[in-house]
This record gives structure tokens, sequence and C-alpha cells, in this order.
């Protein structure tokens, strides 16, 4: 094992699993983090993550990115990340695995359209939906549901982002199966998965964006960061062809933020004086961060491709179908469970807000080809615009 910082998890101390385990349950030589990791590896919802959206809708191009990519990607970067920082590598990446999980097909567009349908029932959030996921929907054991995480796991998905103060419902129902001290920070492994995320589709977003033409070269260049880099790849590369350096550009981008992270996070936690894990939960910040000049670097970068990729014309013109297919669903479901598979008919609760939460539930484990195939077997043709 690899020497480990005071103050990263160790998984010999872990609070443990919200159900007891029989003895015959432990295979082989892994400690509590690398089971976790491989728990979610083997999960249906970690399987289906690679028919799901992460920008494109349904892409049936093979070099398009989707959301099980995505999450290898964001796991190689902070693995990077936490072995540099001496902090624990396999919680890391379970993390990194797990964080889009409970995302419903068609990405935002499918979780705006949840949202939509469970107004009055308590609304639908993706990472909420993430914890409901694997402690509820996931049932691969005999004897209880879920995939028996650990705390810290568990811990770590709840609030890489932050504190959380007011919970949406999935949230505030897995914390009282299992508190998991919702309003305060998160372990560094939780915070160096959550920006690790922020790196990953930085980057790789451009990527997908000039392969799918809604982007130019000309354009990104307009973005310090990118233009940093770019003169950095050119400086090494004069002689090749500019097309040829895309994958350059992002590898660099990459480094220069990663190297950004660890420098100024290791800055902080030496000013914070933390000497534990305890201590990071308390530390009344977060520890893991950009330096304050590539926080808005990093800002400039997100607002410009919110303005030409994300709300990109052909994009917001495939959302509103992604919208309209699942609300189809949820009325047709609402109105006839009999449309359901019999295993989740047979557990349709009979009154709301549990009834359109089940039926949210089955939806947003769908991929996006099964969602348009059922939204046609069971609401009629849809013309999909230019962009599925």
């Amino acid at each position: 094992m690899s020497y480990r910082a005071p103050w990263a998890s160790d998984p010999a101390r872990s609070k443990g699993r919200l159900h007891e385990e029989q003895n015959g349950s432990v295979r082989g030589p892994r400690d509590a983090f690398q089971r976790d990791r491989d728990r979610i590896i083997h999960s249906i919802s970690f399987r289906r993550l690679r028919h799901k959206t992460q920008v494109f809708m349904a892409p049936d191009g093979d070099h398009f990115r989707v959301r099980l990519t995505h999450s290898l990607e964001v796991a190689q970067i902070g693995r990077t990340i936490a072995r540099t920082l001496e902090l624990n590598e396999d919680l890391t990446e379970a993390l990194c695995l797990a964080h889009d999980i409970g995302h419903p097909p068609f990405g935002h567009a499918g979780e705006d359209a949840l949202k939509a349908a469970l107004k009055g029932q308590g609304g639908f959030d993706h990472n909420g939906h993430t914890l409901r996921t694997l402690m509820t929907i996931e049932r691969p054991y005999p004897l209880w549901n879920g995939l028996n995480l650990t705390w810290e796991t568990l811990e770590g998905l709840a609030k890489h982002n932050g504190p959380v103060r007011y919970p949406g419902w999935a949230l505030a129902v897995a914390d009282a199966e299992y508190p998991l001290a919702l309003t305060s920070f998160s372990s560094l492994e939780a915070q160096v998965a959550a920006i690790a995320d922020d790196i990953a589709y930085d980057n790789h977003d451009i990527d997908d964006g000039l392969r799918a033409g809604l982007l130019t070269l000309d354009q990104m260049l307009a973005v310090p960061l990118v233009a940093r880099g770019w003169n950095d790849v050119r400086r090494r590369f004069p002689d090749i062809e500019p097309k040829r350096l895309v994958g350059e550009l992002v590898r660099t981008q990459i480094g220069i933020m990663v190297n950004d992270l660890i420098a100024e996070t290791r800055q902080r936690i030496a000013a914070s004086g933390v000497t534990s894990v305890d201590d990071v939960r308390d530390a009344g910040q977060c520890l893991v961060g950009f330096s304050p000049e590539m926080r808005e670097a990093e800002r400039d970068l997100k607002r410009f491709m919110y303005a030409n990729l994300y709300h990109h014309p052909r994009q917001l013109a495939a959302a509103d179908a992604a919208h309209g297919i699942v609300s189809g669903l949820f009325a047709v479901y609402r109105a006839d469970p009999r449309t359901m598979p019999e295993e989740w008919r047979e557990r349709l609760p009979a009154e709301d807000p549990d009834r359109s939460r089940h039926i949210a539930d089955f939806i947003a484990g769908m991929t996006d080809r099964y969602a348009v195939s059922r939204y046609r077997e069971l609401v009629g043709p849809i013309d999909l615009p230019e962009g599925f």
C-alpha cells in the first residue's frame, strides 16, 4: 500500500455500511473502498450509462462521449490527483464512477422533464437520485435493497459539491435512513471527484463540440484559457496541421488545470492546519480547488461553452424533443400503469407522492434509445431533430 496523508480517508477506519454483511460476502483481499468501487462497476445502473446522454442526445456515432465514457475519464483524472495528493485513490475512483448514475435519459433535458412531472411530489434531482439508486433501486443482493456501500462513499456522493442544507426529498430520505452529516464538508476524496468532473467535461466537451461541427477552433481561441493552451501546443508542434492538434490541446489544458489544482490544494491544506479526515470535514471550507486566476479562467470557459455549445440552436431543439419524450412517457405510465413492465407494476404504490416517484424511478433508469423506443410504442411517431 502506498503512503497516504493523515487527512486521507482510511478504509480500515470506515464508519461501515448500513447493513451488516455475512462473512461469506467478503471475497478476496479487497478493502472496503475497493469493494465499493467494484460494486458500482458491476451494477446495472453503471452499465446503462453507456447509452445515456453526455452532451449529444442518443449519439449513434462511436466517437462522441456518453455518460459512461465521461465517468471513466473523470475517474482517470480523479485518481491522478488523489495519488499526487496522497489521498485514497480507490474511494476517489468509486465516487468518480458513480457520480452520474442518477442522471435520467437525455441528460439535463430529461431531468428538467422529470422535475416538472414531479412538481407537486417534491421534484427530481439527479444527485439525490444517485443516492436513491444506489441505496434502494439497485437490488443485486438477497438480504437488502441497494449496493450497501460504505458511509464514506455515500457521504461523498451526497455532498461532493459542498454541504447540503436544504436536501431534496430523495436525499432527505437517504439521509434519514443512514445519516450522512449533510451540513459538514465532505472528504478530500469527494472534493477531488467533484472538480475532476469539471476538468473532464470542460475539456472533453470541447473535443466533442469541435468534432460535431458546433464549435470552431477560431471560436475557441477567443477563450483565454484555450488560447494559452493552443499557443503552447503550436510552439511545440509548429509544423503539424491544426486539426491534428486538437487532442493535444485537450491534453494540455487538462494538465494545466490539474497542476494548478494540485498546487493550490497543497497550499490550502497547509494553511488550514488539518491533521485528520475529521478536521477536513470541520474545516469550514472546501480545501480542493483552483487558484483564483484559474477559477476565473475556468468560469470564462464555462460561459463560452454554455453560450456556444450547450445552448446551440441544434442542442436546444434536441433538448425540446427529449423533454417531450420524457414528459409523454410519464403521462402514459401515470394514466395507465399497466403499460409498465411487470416487475415495476407489481411494486407500484397506491398513493402519491410515492406512486409518481416510483414511475419517475422507472423512467430515470432508461437509456436514451430505450426511452425513444418506448415513446414510439406507447405514444406514437416522433420526428427527431438533427442532434439525435
